[in-house]
């Protein structure tokens, strides 16, 4: 049965092949028998209906770059915007209008869909951390758009892909790669804020308790074990590594860089060389020298009762190497590899 409306004819889908039909105007929309009933049906965000289930993404649509919509010219609004062809890009990769986590890859003169790995989103060939998609949190990249998947956690990670907090201290962190964990590290006294993915300082990050070091008084200098040189320095609580300038030492008495000696550090003292060891040394002026050089010694600094900057990370063992910088140390980024992923089953566009 078949009825005349606007510039398409009616079709009884419950007489087609796929049991489904072409709306008469709209080119997202189509009919579907359901006990023996034409029931209205719309495709997906963004589809439009192809007529062949065997070849659509979602059922019998997809892609308007698949279908030809030619005969029905009206189209709703919910297929804006339409999605590119890949093949028609200078890179032959371009984003999913719909799922950020999505791209499609022009292969051989025909689109491919790929899915990012779990937990990251695409941004652009040649960018991001593995086969052009990387962290969400890094751009606007999902603005307007969805995820096509759900998280798939493991041990630590909530994603296969990402950095997340960790269950019982303020200072670690897990990376996760392909739902493998690695314990990371904040030091130089700082904390991992869940909301910037990244160490940051103590006052940017709430919920965390002060450390042990500084419990007697928040903004104090405590001394580092034996050493005659580093100490810690308390700031609101959080300690952050320091070191005395050259020729001082950390008197802990006072807890302040002094002029040595103190009770526990005395003066440094170089041992000259035997006496002879640099002689028979023959100048320009064939002049001769003989025993120790006479050395130069800089005037001594004034001694300093206000902390120094930080140039050290913080860590609670002392066994992990320092830094000398006391910018913000960001999570340890895992390198992206050769690891794209196979094409989605079933999204092979056919023309």
């Amino acid at each position: 049965m078949t009825t005349a409306v606007g510039q398409r004819q009616f079709t009884d889908p419950c007489k087609t092949k796929t049991r489904t039909s072409a709306h008469e105007d709209q080119c997202d929309l189509y009919y579907e028998c359901f006990d023996g009933q034409a029931v209205l049906q719309s495709c997906p965000n963004g589809l439009v209906y192809l007529g062949k289930r065997t070849q659509g993404l979602f059922g019998v649509c997809d892609y308007d770059f698949n279908a030809d919509c030619t005969d029905r010219p009206n189209r709703s609004l919910a297929q804006q915007p339409q999605q590119p062809d890949p093949c028609d890009r200078k890179t032959r990769v371009v984003g999913d209008v719909t799922y950020c986590d999505r791209y499609w890859e022009c292969v051989s003169g025909i689109p491919q869909l790929y899915d990012c790995p779990n937990g990251l989103v695409f941004v652009g060939r040649n960018r991001g951390i593995a086969e052009g998609c990387d962290y969400p949190w890094r751009g606007a990249y999902c603005d307007g758009k969805q995820l096509a998947n759900p998280p798939i956690s493991s041990e630590h990670c909530d994603w296969l892909y990402g950095i997340f907090g960790h269950e019982t201290s303020c200072t670690r962190y897990w990376t996760c790669w392909n739902g493998t964990a690695t314990e990371q590290f904040c030091i130089g006294g700082l904390l991992y804020n869940e909301e910037t993915h990244a160490c940051d300082w103590p006052q940017n990050v709430g919920g965390c308790q002060k450390h042990p070091l500084c419990k007697d008084d928040p903004n104090a200098n405590v001394p580092l074990g034996k050493s005659c040189e580093r100490y810690w320095a308390c700031q609101g609580g959080y300690p952050r590594l320091q070191r005395c300038p050259a020729t001082l030492v950390f008197d802990k008495q006072s807890r302040r860089c002094v002029h040595p000696p103190t009770v526990d550090c005395e003066v440094p003292t170089t041992t000259p060389p035997p006496e002879g060891e640099l002689g028979g040394f023959q100048g320009n002026d064939n002049r001769n020298f003989a025993g120790p050089r006479p050395q130069r010694r800089r005037p001594l600094p004034p001694a300093r009762n206000d902390p120094l900057p930080d140039e050290g990370r913080f860590a609670p063992d002392n066994s992990l190497p320092f830094r000398s910088d006391n910018r913000p140390i960001g999570p340890l980024q895992p390198q992206g590899g050769n690891i794209r992923p196979p094409p989605i089953p079933g999204a092979l566009p056919l023309n």
